[in-house]
């Protein structure tokens, strides 16, 4: 296969998708959680009809269907390939103007519409293989959306070579394009009957080579504190307020259980949000670790952290709600790892040379695994996502690119 004489469509797909804004919204209660996320579906159902696969669809949900046909005789398990198509709610999304850096020098990346802006050497290690090569940024004032819209580019550029070239065999492949992944929703109502498929790969890890086969395993807790108020002129021991009382246990967090502090397989507690006033407030927190049983561990602490704090407040009161998240997807991985093996193949083939990481974080995948279909994540080439720094490589999504279709080959390869 010589990918030399193919002229790469992703940086042109990821340039186009990066312009639409689809951040999701947290606090929304549709699926998706904001309606402008359709509107990139819609656009990858036309480009999709368009290369000739004939069934690509998006649901009511906003959840993107498609399959590349099966064009060999033998009996290959159907693979998936998923990617999202929300951006972070962290940082704005709209009006996003991507910036190709050409054969990048290897200084220090000032953004063109903000100077104060800078994607500094010294702070992006990654930086260091890049040069010679051409770097995606924005204009300095929105994040990039590379996480995932270069995942998206990476499997459309992989669907169009594999159906301008039928002489690459290969089993059917589905496509899987979801939304709201960024607020922990995006396999939510995958249906993963119709999808049909044995095995996936996301497309959303982060450096040249990577491929992640265990993440987090994450809850979320929900701490309402119920306090006591009173007129501030009259409150000598009787007020008990709420949002000082969430301030002390927040602050008793132990501080080397905290994301400032937490690097490798190091565990978290993090509080995410607090909201309320003197009677009553709500803090919100996420808690991860790359094992359940440590997972309960630090639930257990942060819930006895709560009643130590209220018991100096006998007139208040609490109520701590836990809801699972998502679970570390090495669990069902380990059960099927020619998976992850094929996927490291596919890397060595493209002449990367592949690593295996843990992802601080979780994926579609985490879910996905856990709903039936085992689903490793592969690298898209994102850095700095959920900012304003954020950058990809125009190489490192060709080398994805062509990933997929190495990965496709060798489970055709490796079926009877």
């Amino acid at each position: 296969m010589d990918f030399t004489k193919y002229n790469h469509t992703v940086t042109e797909r990821f340039i186009r998708y990066a312009k639409i804004d689809t951040q999701s919204n947290p606090d929304s209660d549709t699926c998706p959680s904001t309606m402008k996320q359709k509107n990139l579906g819609k656009l990858l159902v036309e480009e999709l009809l368009a290369m000739g696969i004939k069934d690509a669809e998006m649901d009511e949900l906003g959840y993107v269907y498609a399959t590349i046909p099966s064009n060999t005789s033998k009996q290959v398990p159907v693979i998936c390939f998923c990617s999202h198509m929300d951006t972070s709610p962290d940082c704005s999304g709209e009006n996003v103007n991507p910036f190709i850096h050409s054969k990048y020098n290897g200084q220090d990346i000032v953004l063109p519409n903000d100077k104060n802006q800078i994607i500094k050497f010294v702070e992006h290690p990654d930086l260091a293989a890049q040069v010679g090569n051409d770097i995606i940024t924005t204009d300095g004032t929105t994040l990039l959306g590379a996480d995932n819209k270069a995942g998206l580019a990476e499997i459309m550029d992989a669907a169009n070579y594999l159906m301008l070239h039928p002489e690459i065999k290969h089993g059917a492949i589905r496509i899987l394009f979801t939304p709201d992944e960024e607020i922990g929703r995006g396999a939510d109502k995958v249906n993963i009957k119709k999808l049909g498929a044995q095995y996936g790969y996301t497309m959303d890890g982060e450096s040249l080579g990577h491929l992640e086969n265990e993440t987090f395993s994450g809850d979320s807790v929900t701490l309402t504190i119920n306090g006591i108020p009173t007129h501030p002129g009259f409150a000598k021991n009787k007020m008990e307020h709420s949002i000082k009382i969430a301030a002390e246990i927040i602050n008793r967090i132990p501080k080397d259980k905290t994301p400032e502090t937490t690097e490798n397989k190091q565990p978290f507690i993090h509080p995410t949000s607090i909201n309320g006033g003197l009677e009553q407030v709500e803090v919100k927190f996420i808690i991860r670790a790359f094992d359940t049983a440590t997972l309960k561990t630090l639930e257990t602490e942060l819930e006895e952290i709560t009643k130590s704090v209220l018991s100096n407040y006998k007139k208040s009161s609490f109520n701590f709600v836990v809801t699972e998240q998502y679970r570390n997807m090495k669990d069902v991985l380990d059960t099927c790892y020619h998976v992850v093996d094929y996927a490291l193949e596919a890397i060595s083939r493209t002449g990367v040379k592949p690593v295996l990481s843990s992802i601080r974080g979780g994926t579609d995948g985490s879910r996905l695994s856990f709903m039936g279909l085992p689903c490793p994540n592969i690298y898209a080439g994102e850095h700095a996502f959920h900012s304003k720094l954020e950058w990809v490589s125009v190489q490192d999504m060709q080398k994805a690119t062509q990933t997929i279709v190495h990965l496709a080959m060798i489970w055709e390869e490796n079926s009877n």
